[in-house]
């Protein structure tokens, strides 16, 4: 039976790329709409269905009475619009967004589904899990989790773009030299826009490398001519929907350690080291980056005690693919045995069909 089907997001990457996977998932069985704040629409084009509920942060102490009322006034329209649409399920991807449309939800008595990429339960998803059918993770093992709802919980592989499946995962190289990729989001960020860099001009003068880093648009110019001075051969951007191409050519990526970055790493087989964001709210980075280090499948380092000497020492290391190197990557491609996209889509037609 045809359901209707609206999912909320919004904010960043780590919000919406889940949101974008699951109703590619949806979409040929359900009628399926995405609803999504204004920073939310530079992930989605015109193929997406897609409704506008731009919710206020309410980070402001002094704001906080004018964002009380737009939540209100956002909650109203969020129970017109779940009515016109005669929506049955609402799926969130969790975040601050999501507010209006849980609320609408749960008073017209419309089913909730919560999906939570990360392996900390995020506060918008803790504050309606009673409230909801299912909490949709990738782990039993979330922390912060209350007890008494394992019922609720049911995990799946992770939500990861239908081009990820899709791609030759074999990259031919014109030479020998070792590709680092480094993905420090378009935002960019001082340890992988400053810090890094010289441990790659260290050892480009010992080994033949190749970098491809991702960075913010101001910080481009920069280190293009930082590659440039020190003879490394390079690419920089800053955002390339299709990142699945680019990441298919790195023999190792430094990441941060946002959940669908760690996916995607994960599926295409390469071998990553990954720098906790520190003011990640609850940490939360840190532990989705515990969960492929406990199954021996990546490295992490801290950054608050990051030693850039220690770390070129530790990457020749790596581009001599070590014993460590190579046991990661078995274990990657062990991790992801089965993980296709058919059978994702099976697991999650079989829990919105169920309920």
């Amino acid at each position: 039976m045809t359901k209707k089907i609206l999912i909320s997001t919004g904010g960043t990457g780590g919000h919406v790329i889940p949101a974008i996977t699951i109703y590619n998932h949806l979409k040929n069985n359900h009628e399926t709409l995405i609803s999504t704040d204004i920073r939310g629409l530079a992930y989605l084009d015109k193929n997406y269905n897609t409704v506008i509920i731009n919710t206020p942060k309410m980070t402001n102490f002094f704001l906080l009475p004018f964002s009380f009322i737009k939540i209100l006034f956002l909650t109203i329209k969020s129970f017109f619009l779940l009515k016109k649409n005669n929506i049955s399920i609402l799926i969130s991807t969790g975040g601050y967004m999501s507010l209006p449309l849980c609320l609408a939800a749960k008073i017209l008595g419309i089913k909730i589904y919560l999906i939570e990429p990360n392996m900390v339960i995020g506060r918008a998803n803790k504050f309606f899990l009673n409230f909801s059918e299912k909490l949709i993770c990738y782990s039993k093992n979330l922390i912060n989790l209350p007890t008494g709802i394992n019922q609720k919980l049911t995990t799946i592989k992770p939500l990861i773009r239908k081009e990820y499946y899709e791609t030759n995962t074999t990259y031919f190289k014109n030479d020998n030299s070792f590709t680092i990729v480094i993905i420090g989001g378009s935002q960019g960020a001082k340890i992988f826009d400053e810090l890094l860099n010289q441990s790659f001009a260290s050892i480009s003068k010992k080994i033949s490398i190749k970098i491809i880093h991702q960075t913010s648009e101001k910080n481009i110019n920069f280190l293009r001519n930082f590659y440039f001075q020190n003879n490394i051969e390079s690419k920089v951007f800053s955002f390339d929907y299709n990142l699945y191409e680019i990441l298919k050519q790195g023999d190792l990526c430094i990441t941060r350690a946002g959940a669908s970055s760690l996916a995607e790493l994960s599926l295409l087989n390469i071998p990553f080291i990954a720098i906790p964001l520190p003011s990640s709210k609850d940490n939360h980075q840190y532990e989705n980056a515990k969960y492929y280090k406990e199954q021996d499948c990546c490295w992490i380092i801290d950054q608050k005690n990051f030693d850039d000497q220690k770390f070129a020492k530790f990457l020749i290391e790596l581009t001599n693919k070590s014993q460590d190197y190579i046991t990661k990557k078995n274990n990657l491609h062990k991790l992801n045995y089965q993980n296709t996209w058919n059978n994702v889509n099976q697991k999650i037609l079989k829990i919105i069909n169920e309920n």
